[in-house]
């Protein structure tokens, strides 16, 4: 193999691990961006079972725990 083979195999090299390196970084990003969308759908479906379990126990004759029975009861 003579020199100008070996810095264009390299030079190939090194252009296919900046590329690498920049999709890393792309999907990196794009999987903070998920994770953030996946907490912000975890809170919402916590928040929504609350409000089912509050209509259910409405629906039973339970009063919302928000509002809990007064002393006398």
């Amino acid at each position: 193999m003579n020199g100008s083979n070996e810095d264009g195999r390299l030079s190939e090299l090194e252009a296919h691990v900046a590329h690498q390196d920049s999709i890393i970084d792309d999907l990196n990003e794009m999987t903070a961006k998920q994770w953030a969308v996946i907490d912000k759908l975890e809170r919402q479906v916590s928040d929504l079972k609350s409000r089912v379990d509050e209509v259910e126990d409405t629906a039973h004759g339970t009063p919302p725990s928000k509002d809990p029975l007064p002393p006398h009861h």
